[in-house]
């Protein structure tokens, strides 16, 4: 299947073109969603995609929002996305697509952390927090947490940082009543997630969600869940504390980028990304495709 870096649907209106996906309108209700095989990495889009990685992506989320639809509502309609398209159009929809409710989003990102890493663990590091949350003290890279933790942050655009913020502000911008719901529904699937996901040798160390607003006010989960693009994902054999464990997602990306040079000096992690070898390609591709084989295979 050939890389798919960015649409050109045009049966239907384009409404959004992300970090990764492409969405188009269907009718006044509904929204195509195209994952394509771009990959974002210090929310810079790189210039080179990742072969069947949207696929893959695709297929990963759809497991999840099935496994842990008793949890909370999700945002498919089942609808099949080879039907809605034009009939030249159906090889960029296919295995990689979703219609999906057209929900009014929340722009906060519902983040959990189970384990200390990333930003995270730098966070700790300098204050003993993270993202404001007190975290007990001698804490090491990787550790698992004495119970999860929501660390919120508020939607950017594209090309822009999301930010980290309170839970407090949280309230402050969709009010107390839906952030407590937000908070206790995310830890929630997270916690269901890690607990399958341990069953396939994965640990999940931190993942992201996002929610929406139907036309009733009820809480849907949307967008895409627990992915190699959203999570962090370990293999549990070779997890140790102290260090950072090889990955299924796209850390392997943002390692390479953490040492890679332009003109002479680390990269600034603005736009424009460094080209990335073609052995860092192959590997994260390798990656993904192994994550999805491992927690879906019966």
């Amino acid at each position: 299947m050939p890389a798919l870096y960015a649409t050109s649907i045009k049966s239907l209106p384009l409404l959004s073109k992300g970090k990764v996906r492409d969405v188009y309108a269907l009718g006044e209700d509904k929204l195509l969603m195209i994952t394509t095989d771009r990959l974002s990495a210090f929310d810079v889009v790189m210039g080179e995609p990742i072969p069947e990685k949207g696929v893959v992506l695709n297929q990963m989320a759809n497991f999840w929002f099935d496994h842990l639809a008793s949890v909370i509502p999700n945002h498919l309609t089942g609808i099949d996305p080879a039907t809605v398209v034009a009939a030249d159009e159906i090889d960029q929809v296919q295995g990689r697509a979703v219609v999906a409710k057209r929900l009014k989003p929340i722009l906060v990102e519902a983040v959990v952390r189970g384990y200390l890493a990333g930003s995270g663990w730098k966070d700790y590091q300098e204050t003993g927090k993270v993202c404001g949350i007190a975290l007990p003290a001698g804490l090491e890279n990787a550790q698992k947490l004495p119970e999860p933790i929501f660390t919120p942050a508020a939607k950017a655009e594209v090309g822009e940082h999301d930010e980290n913020i309170s839970f407090e502000k949280v309230i402050e911008l969709i009010g107390e009543k839906l952030a407590k719901q937000i908070r206790e529904v995310s830890i929630r699937l997270y916690q269901e997630a890690s607990e399958y996901a341990a069953t396939r040798g994965i640990i999940i160390a931190d993942t992201k969600f996002e929610f929406g607003l139907d036309d009733a006010g009820q809480l849907v989960l949307m967008d895409e869940i627990l992915t190699a693009d959203s999570s962090r994902f370990w293999p549990a054999e070779t997890y140790h504390v102290g260090a950072n464990p090889p990955s299924y997602d796209k850390q392997f990306v943002r390692d390479w980028l953490e040492t890679a040079q332009v003109e002479g000096k680390l990269w600034p992690k603005t736009a424009p990304a460094p080209k990335l070898p073609a052995d860092v390609i192959e590997k994260t591709a390798q990656k993904y495709r192994e994550a999805l084989s491992r927690l879906t295979q019966a």
